[in-house]
């Protein structure tokens, strides 16, 4: 069963893992609806949907030979990545100013968020070839057959470019719309130009304000660059032009899951180290990504300001 980190960290009783789970999911779209299955094993093959077995129309005391049909697949294999780092606290600052601020605490949740920043990195462009150590991110698990190109070099973004993107998902609307901040700051440019829409605004579990357009949640990440380059209406590098991406993504077993080994993101204090005065403690995480259907997600590129 897959579940979200925070419906995870409600079966947690370590009070320090449930610290760092919701620092890593308060200020993260992504990690708060993304469902995690844990797998055995340091990766996943799995039968991706390719197409679907055709069905016709029959006669009655016709001949049902060549009725049969059968779905096709690709296969495809997702790998888990360790991901983590070090909090060392020093023993001096944290027996002589704790009564100001909880050093400890301070210095691991600094530590959790830049576990999120890695994470929702690796989500858009994670590149598991060339001996990186990350999973592979939405740039190359979304296939080409999913990306629909705002023009040859790019254009300026439309409702219209909005809708073809969010239709390009099939089997129900996707959950997330996610996208850069100037992304997000045109698509209300647009509906403000057009005097009506379907633009809603409501809080979340968080009591922050989060966005739907006709129903979905739009998801804001400061890591979608706006400077990718859109060449032959094929994305050709993610620096050194001025386009951006929009994501439309369907979350769940069967569509964009996150994958997790037993136990999840895991908390170890090793303790007093040898070379120094200081105690460290470990945040661990063995993830990665997987996309069970190719029509569950679905990608626009080439979106200008």
């Amino acid at each position: 069963m897959a579940l979200t980190l925070l419906e995870a960290e409600k079966l947690s009783n370590n009070v320090l893992l449930e610290g760092v789970i919701e620092t890593i999911i308060k200020d993260s779209p992504i990690l708060q609806s993304l469902p995690f299955i844990e797998i055995v094993g340091n990766g996943l093959t799995y039968n991706q949907e390719a197409t679907i077995p055709t069905a016709a129309f029959f006669a009655p005391n016709a001949d049902w030979s060549g009725a049969e049909a059968t779905p096709t697949f690709n296969q495809k294999t997702a790998t888990l990545a360790i991901l983590g780092g070090d909090a060392d606290v020093d023993n001096y600052l944290k027996a002589t100013r704790s009564n100001v601020q909880d050093i400890e605490a301070a210095v691991i949740e600094l530590r959790a968020k830049s576990v999120r920043h890695a994470f929702e990195e690796t989500f858009i462009y994670g590149d598991s070839t060339g001996g990186t150590n990350q999973f592979d991110g939405l740039r190359k698990i979304i296939p080409p057959g999913q990306v629909i190109s705002a023009g040859a070099t790019g254009s300026t973004l439309t409702l219209a470019m909005l809708d073809q993107l969010i239709d390009t998902v099939k089997g129900g609307k996707p959950d997330m719309l996610l996208m850069s901040k100037r992304s997000r700051r045109k698509v209300n440019n647009l509906i403000r130009a057009a005097g009506s829409g379907y633009l809603e605004t409501n809080r979340n579990q968080f009591g922050n304000f989060v966005q739907y357009w006709n129903g979905i949640e739009i998801g804001v990440s400061d890591f979608i660059h706006d400077n990718h380059v859109v060449s032959g209406s094929v994305e050709t590098a993610t620096s050194g032009g001025d386009c951006s991406t929009i994501y439309a993504l369907s979350f769940g077993e069967g569509a964009l899951a996150g994958l997790t080994s037993p136990g999840g993101l895991t908390i170890e204090q090793l303790g007093s180290l040898e070379t120094k005065d200081a105690s460290r403690t470990r945040i661990k995480w063995y993830v990665g990504l997987a996309l069970f259907s190719a029509v569950k997600a679905a990608a626009l590129i080439g979106v200008k300001d």
